[in-house]
């Protein structure tokens, strides 16, 4: 679909409803293209669990205070 500038603002509702038929727009500004819009992706969600980095301090034997303790080291202590 093309769209104009004005035919955005006045019929908004029509540029709408070809995104939602999932159809990108492109406007146009003195008849020249200057932008698409476009319908964004459905996504499904994912759980935590597929996450590539879930569960990887499983064998870490320190908690999560334990280690920014060490990581950080001596320079909150000193305040």
């Amino acid at each position: 679909m093309k769209a104009s500038i004005v035919d955005l603002r006045y019929h908004m509702n029509d540029v709408l409803k070809a995104l939602a038929r999932n159809e990108s727009v492109e406007v146009l500004y003195h008849s020249k293209k200057i932008g698409i819009i476009m319908p964004i992706k459905k996504t499904t969600a994912k759980k935590v669990e597929d996450h590539e980095f879930y569960g990887m301090d499983k064998d870490q034997p320190l908690t999560v205070e334990e280690q920014l303790k060490q990581l950080r080291g001596g320079r909150y202590d000193d305040i």
